[in-house]
């Protein structure tokens, strides 16, 4: 879509140089301002596609941003990386060690990010002056965009500023709104959008948000509300609804191999409620700042200093890598879900030399961060060899590598399903039903039915509680996909302890670091808006 805008201005230049000033002296001709472009279904459409843009930039204005990295980086999954320097993205190291301000590089852009997607949204929601079916889902459509990124600034800044009108440019000193008013104004997006979203979307509509995307999304909302209530019953007893209704919705199912998830190239399995789409048909390079159509994670994540023998990986840049917190939580007998999240040398190695090929040596550890280097990578967002050539348009090829991003997928239904339920006034039996579904997956592909240890057996095993057993599939199931942090904070769990045996951290972590500041840029112009959200305003 960039690439045509782009050949269109060319094309009008030339022609401007071929043509007289009598030519010129035209009445203007097929003109459209904001006020009078949605006039049509294809306008309007392709508004919405300019909505749903910002959801997937994993790099804009110059900075990395992703709401994968920030919450592994942030929480005690993974440590930033990067080069030997250990101040490769200070942005990003800043999030690591808990010492960003207000003036660091990527907040930001993370928050321009969000409230253009908002802006954009609300076009959609308001500036059409005609109805038809089409129109009324694609501004169904606009209100779950509205809501999900309203959604991603409360998790990332706590209480903002709610925009659900079409601002103009004198409306800049927003305050904050309190967390009711937020999470209100997002119940009543989703509760519209689900009366009017398909059940499901066709492979040709793929990324688009569908009934079942609605409902999941309000199920999470409802999850953290209750949270940040004090363990509000009924609203867990609210996302229990909306989370039951996705799975009786026969629409999705969980993959039969966990690993397969992330293999190459696959999109959309059965198993994604919601998937952020990425391409590689434009030339995304290092002049885009308005957000790069590829994922930036499978280059930034890849492994640093990796000998090109391997048969499989290309080298990366070595960032988010894997704590030894999340090497050793793992049980004994998930070695499955481990192995297809992280990668350790040895393993490179074994691939190397099974592909009949050898290196002097396997990793580089000179070039890599010697901090956060743990001898283990992330391997989700592989960096794969395979990616070499698939960029049709030109570009930097660094940039356009065209892995999906997992925003809801269907065990994150079930597993929140199971804590709605256990947390709210529902049967615990009923809430081990899911999680023994997600635990079955887990053990393999094929019928393990008797070869994994059960909800109940583990409470057993472990001495756990069923709330202790939810943590460990989450953290187990989601590890290295962007839940972590956002996890531990509404649930009340992110604290100091969590990052025993890491000095910098230990040392700089606050309850201030539950949330992050507003960036210098806007509260410089905005006198209403303050830095960090008032306690006051939870409520």
């Amino acid at each position: 879509m960039k690439y045509s805008i782009y050949i269109i201005l060319v094309v009008l230049f030339f022609v401007y140089l071929g043509c007289s000033k009598e030519e010129l002296e035209v009445e203007p001709v097929n003109e459209f301002l904001s006020e009078n472009f949605y006039q049509t279904d294809d306008q309007v459409f392709s508004a919405l596609v300019a909505a749903y843009d910002p959801m997937g930039w994993t790099m804009a204005f110059g900075q990395w941003i992703s709401e994968v990295m920030f919450n592994e980086i942030r929480s005690d999954n993974a440590n930033a990386g990067g080069d030997p320097s250990n101040n490769d993205q200070p942005g990003w190291q800043e999030f690591d060690d808990f010492t960003n301000t207000n003036t660091n590089t990527v907040i930001h852009a993370m928050y321009r990010r969000f409230y253009i997607g908002i802006f954009r949204a609300n076009l959609v929601i308001y500036k059409p002056e005609n109805t038809s079916p089409a129109i009324d889902r694609y501004q169904a459509e606009a209100k779950f965009l509205r809501a999900y990124y309203h959604f991603e600034l409360f998790k990332h800044f706590g209480p903002i500023p709610l925009v659900n009108e079409a601002l103009t440019p004198a409306d800049i000193d927003r305050s904050r709104n309190t967390l009711s008013e937020i999470f209100l104004s997002i119940e009543q997006d989703l509760q519209d959008a689900i009366n009017v979203l398909p059940v499901s979307v066709s492979s040709s509509e793929a990324g688009r948000a569908s009934k079942g995307a609605a409902q999941a999304l309000l199920g999470k909302v409802y999850i953290y509300w209750a949270d940040l209530l004090g363990d509000d019953v009924a609203k867990f007893d609210q996302a229990a609804t909306q989370l039951r209704s996705v799975v009786e919705s026969g629409v999705y199912e969980l993959e039969d191999d966990y690993a397969a998830l992330y293999a190459f190239s696959v999109k959309n399995p059965a198993e994604s409620v919601f998937e952020i789409q990425k391409t590689n048909l434009y030339p995304s390079d290092w002049g885009w700042f308005e957000g790069i159509e590829g994922n930036g994670i499978v280059q930034l994540c890849g492994v640093r200093g990796l000998c090109s023998a391997h048969p499989e990986y290309q080298e990366g840049w070595g960032f988010m890598l894997p704590t030894p917190s999340l090497v050793d939580f793992y049980l004994g007998d998930d070695q499955y879900r481990m192995d297809a999240a992280i990668i350790s040398e040895a393993e490179l190695a074994q691939d190397i030399e099974d592909a009949g090929a050898s290196c002097d040596v396997v990793v580089d550890n000179t070039q890599g961060n010697p901090v956060d280097n743990t001898g283990y990578w992330q391997e989700k967002y592989a960096n794969f060899k395979a990616y070499e050539g698939n960029n049709t348009n030109g570009g930097d090829p660094n940039l356009t590598k065209d892995d999906n991003i997992y925003s809801i997928r269907y065990a994150d239904v079930l597993l929140m399903l199971a804590e709605a339920i256990h947390r709210g006034s529902g049967s615990d039996n009923e809430a081990m039903i899911y999680i023994d579904e997600v635990r079955e997956r887990a053990a393999g592909p094929g019928d393990n039915t008797g070869n994994f240890r059960t909800a109940n057996q583990l409470m057993s095993d472990q001495s756990w509680s069923l709330l202790d057993v939810i943590w460990y599939e989450r953290r187990a199931e989601f590890a290295m996909e962007g839940d972590r942090w956002f996890d531990l904070v509404r649930s009340g769990r992110a604290n100091v302890q969590l990052f025993a045996g890491d000095p910098i951290r230990t040392g700089n972590f606050t309850e201030k670091h539950l949330w992050l500041p507003i960036a210098l840029e806007e509260t410089s112009v905005a006198p209403n808006l303050t830095e960090f959200p008032d306690p006051s305003l939870f409520q």
